[in-house]
């Protein structure tokens, strides 16, 4: 489907300075769709919105479509009434790094308890609601729920160390499960459901402001999910439950073992045969929650690095052909159109880039990763074409003032060479860079906009500590700022468009 010529934030809401130690979807989360409006954006691009399975990166779920408890907003939840302000009492205001284990130990148990509220109290609309969401939702809510509450139960273990007939989901265990963990399936369903309300409820505030949400779609899912545990059949797994080949990359210039991502790989057969109904509803769901979706790792489509599990690196994987044009045709044809753009970086192989073509979806270029060799050219603007996002850098790259002060001298030379002295600021000539490409999108991170170094960095890829910690602090979004990006927008037709067939919509969620 085209898309419109559009500017845009990356933000993740787990960066937005909201109490209680973590982003959420409350009052901080409207302040922001606030500035991305008065900054005449049409664009706010998000990760992954699933709840963690090991570590703290929102590309590792428990669940391809459960939303995450830790981003649910205890403010809301008390002006509905299902907690009392007092409860919140000293929940810190203070914006400091995200300490995922300390937020969880206070926040998990006031969800719980605002879940009970609304069990022990719904009555009128809020009901009505939760019921439709069950009822809608039942699909994957309902194993989402009991895997959580098993894995709980089970201290966290993975589900293969769970009792083997709950392992295996024998129906005589999984309905003693339910009997005996129904309390907590209550609980679990009213969490999810109060996260997809705020969800709701923040879109339709953004799409009044002529915002587009732009979602992101992990290829694979974490073994430890719901989503690998219901579907056993669906992923290539041996007799005892255990991966028979996992995920990653083939090594290269950055790395001489490679990278072992270790996600169970699809059975693409069994994908097929199944007409590709897992997958159809996973974007469905995507597209339901979502405006655009950006699609990570495209070339897995059309062929994969498949890793024996049994290795510890990824140097005995070998290419393997995957679903390619069946199953984006089979897309379409569910769908009706295909919102998506391709995560396409690194080495690209041609049919890769064919099949992105032939399906209409754009790519991506980063300008940061230009200014190298010649062959890195081809994320600079004058060879882009208008089917692209363009970035300055995503969230696995530094900050743009980060990654400036990394250069070499002729990097440096070659940056100035093309955009001349950055008087205001390296991160303000590439946003400017960006800005005046054909491309259809473009995006920026917060980072760049605020002219922040690599101590705001998100991420760093193939590390496993100090990730997805960074918030931006409260009064960081300046009005002069908005109007520096107003202007910038203006100048290059990036003006938001609005939505239409917008209905009146509940923002009491």
């Amino acid at each position: 489907m085209p898309f419109p010529r559009l500017a845009g934030i990356l933000l993740h809401p787990i960066s937005l300075p909201s109490r209680g130690g973590i982003g959420d979807l409350g009052p901080a989360a409207y302040e922001f769709v606030d500035f991305l409006a008065a900054g005449r954006q049409g664009l706010w691009q998000v990760l992954p919105l699933g709840p963690p399975a090991n570590g703290t990166s929102p590309y590792s779920s428990t669940s391809a479509f459960a939303g995450n408890p830790l981003l649910i907003s205890l403010e809301r939840l008390a002006d509905r009434g299902w907690i009392d302000r007092a409860r919140l009492e000293g929940f810190s205001p203070e914006v400091s790094p995200i300490d995922y284990n300390e937020v969880s130990r206070h926040k998990l148990p006031l969800l719980a308890e605002a879940a009970r509220n609304f069990l022990a109290r719904q009555a009128g609309d809020g009901s009505g609601r939760f019921d439709k969401f069950c009822k809608d939702n039942d699909w994957w809510l309902e194993d989402f729920v009991l895997f959580d509450a098993l894995r709980n139960r089970y201290g966290g273990q993975s589900w293969k160390h769970w009792p083997s007939d709950l392992a295996r989901r024998t129906l005589a265990a999984l309905e003693q499960a339910r009997s005996e963990l129904n309390s907590d399936l209550s609980l679990g369903r009213v969490v999810q459901f109060f996260f997809y309300e705020q969800w709701h409820a923040l879109r339709v505030y953004c799409a009044h402001h002529s915002i587009r949400v732009v979602g992101d779609i992990a290829i694979f899912v974490d073994y430890d999910s719901a989503d690998v545990w219901a579907n056993r059949d669906m992923f290539r797994l041996r007799d005892d439950l255990e991966p028979e080949v996992v995920s990653g990359v083939p090594p290269d210039a950055f790395s001489a073992s490679g990278q072992r991502w270790g996600n169970p790989l699809y059975n693409w057969e069994a994908m097929k045969a199944s007409g590709y109904m897992w997958w159809t509803r996973r974007l469905r769901w995507a597209t339901q929650i979502c405006d655009y979706i950006r699609l990570d790792h495209f070339r897995g489509f059309a062929q994969f690095w498949e890793i024996p599990a049994n290795d510890p690196t990824a140097v005995n994987g070998r290419w393997v052909d995957g679903p390619a044009d069946d199953l984006f045709i089979t897309l379409k044809e569910s769908l009706g159109s295909l919102p998506f753009f391709a995560e396409d970086l690194g080495v690209i192989t041609p049919d890769v880039t064919a099949l992105r073509e032939r399906h209409k979806i754009p790519g991506m270029a980063v300008l940061q990763f230009g200014f190298g060799d010649p062959g890195a050219h081809i994320y600079l603007p004058h060879r882009l074409t208008p089917d692209c996002v363009i970035y300055t850098g995503t969230h696995d790259n530094d900050t743009t003032l980060g990654w400036w002060k990394s250069l070499s001298e002729n990097e440096c030379r070659a940056v100035e060479a093309l955009v001349g002295r950055c008087d205001d600021g390296v991160n303000w000539a590439l946003i400017r860079l960006a800005q005046s490409s054909v491309a259809q999108f473009c995006v920026a991170p917060l980072q760049d906009i605020l002219g922040l170094g690599s101590e705001a960095r998100l991420n760093t890829p193939s590390t496993h500590d100090g990730n997805y910690h960074w918030r931006y602090q409260p009064g960081s979004l300046k009005d002069d700022l908005a109007k520096h990006l107003a202007n910038l927008a203006e100048v290059t037709d990036r003006l938001p468009v609005p939505i239409s067939g917008l209905q009146a919509e509940d923002f009491q969620a």
